[in-house]
């Protein structure tokens, strides 16, 4: 028996089955300060692999080759260029579905082999191919973000964020339907993008100016996003009595048998965070997929459409290569300016759209304050049971 096993059976296993049913639904601030950091190795897992994928990625492109851009004589990109796009394009959604396959492993014990397992990966793609030319340097740097990981998921954020994530894809109908409502600024952003002063700008501000300018635009909206979420949750945080219909939601659940309480414990203010984190962040989780998407479509169309030549002429003979994270990538600087800000003005019309869109909230909002408000019914079950004396 392993030091994880051991651990779990020194507790109910009634209190074990409540503990992973509340931060699978992100709502950690109801767990005890202990609880939140049991079992945080084999929690972990699916947040390491994921990240010991973008390490491998890393690998992969300077593999392809990704020191110069350099075209073809007829101007179509390289074979090393198309790996490179497939490389960045899919890395994210690759190191999600790896994260995923992961999270489904039930057993604590594959788990930490698996966390294991991640962190190995991530440490050998440092010492023999690191994102810099300085292995220690790089080890260094892993094992910060390891160690970071290992932290935000003992604060509970890790389960927030992976809840928002699993609620995302749920919604991936819901996901096509803001893209669909966002097409017009797309197709308006189009113009922008084949605008040549925009280029200008784009080859001439410096990268840290711009992602202040990208972030400010992004705080704007997701500011704007709270103030009308909080709005519209502040009936969900004064009443979590139980309503006809709760029990037999929770049935198979493992507050089904546990009792309510004479009256509702009020939330704490760490819960009510919790609560509108937890709505804000599904709700930015969404919309950045979306904006996301629309990123990777001008990236691609500007890798596929806009020449050596005609990139020289717009940014006055600006770089032909960036380097991201110690990385020389075969990607004009100014063609990652100018995504990165439509990405951003992406950002915030939709987040404009989804606040004041009746059918956004009808399929999107609704269906979450209905889900929360059954989880804060069982809080009071789980407060209840702990103030009996399951310590």
């Amino acid at each position: 028996m392993n030091t994880w096993s051991i651990v779990a059976t020194s507790q109910p296993p009634e209190r074990i089955a409540a503990e992973r049913w509340f931060l699978t639904r992100g709502l950690s601030s109801v767990l005890t300060n202990r609880a939140r950091w049991r079992r945080l190795w084999p929690r972990s897992a699916p947040a390491l692999s994921a990240f010991a994928t973008v390490m491998v990625s890393t690998v992969l492109v300077k593999l392809a080759g990704a020191t110069t851009y350099q075209q073809t004589d007829d101007d179509n990109p390289s074979a090393a260029q198309w790996v490179l796009i497939a490389i960045v394009a899919g890395v994210i959604p690759v190191a999600l579905l790896v994260g995923k396959t992961v999270g489904r492993i039930t057993e604590d014990r594959r788990r930490a082999a698996a966390a294991v397992a991640a962190i190995v990966v991530a440490l050998v793609c440092d010492v023999f191919n690191g994102p810099t030319s300085h292995p220690l340097a790089d080890v260094g740097s892993t094992i910060f973000a390891v160690i970071t990981l290992l932290g935000l998921n003992g604060l509970g954020i890790g389960a927030v964020l992976g809840w928002a994530g699993r609620l995302t894809g749920e919604h991936l109908a819901s996901v096509g339907g803001l893209f669909a409502r966002a097409l017009p600024v797309v197709l308006l952003t189009v113009l922008v993008f084949f605008n040549g002063p925009v280029w200008s700008m784009a080859a001439t501000i410096t990268r840290e100016r711009l992602l202040a300018v990208a972030l400010f635009m992004t705080s704007i909206a997701v500011i704007f996003l709270y103030t009308g979420i909080v709005e519209r949750i502040q009936p969900l945080l004064g009443s979590t009595t139980l309503r006809e219909g709760d029990q037999q939601q929770l049935v198979g659940t493992p507050f089904e048998t546990m009792p309510d309480p004479p009256s509702g414990f009020p939330l704490r203010t760490l819960e009510r965070i919790n609560v509108i984190f937890v709505v804000v962040a599904s709700a930015v989780a969404q919309i950045a997929s979306v904006a996301l998407v629309t990123m990777m479509i001008f990236l691609i169309m500007g890798l596929l459409a806009l020449t050596p030549d005609l990139m020289a002429d717009w940014t006055h003979h600006g770089p032909e290569t960036s380097a991201w994270l110690g990385i020389t990538i075969p990607i004009p600087p100014a063609l990652l300016h100018v995504t990165m800000f439509l990405g951003a003005l992406t950002f915030m019309y939709i987040s404009a759209l989804s606040v004041n869109d009746k059918r956004y909230r009808t399929q999107f909002l609704d269906p979450l304050f209905d889900k929360l408000r059954l989880t804060l019914v069982a809080r009071n079950r789980y407060r209840q049971y702990i103030a009996a004396g399951a310590r």
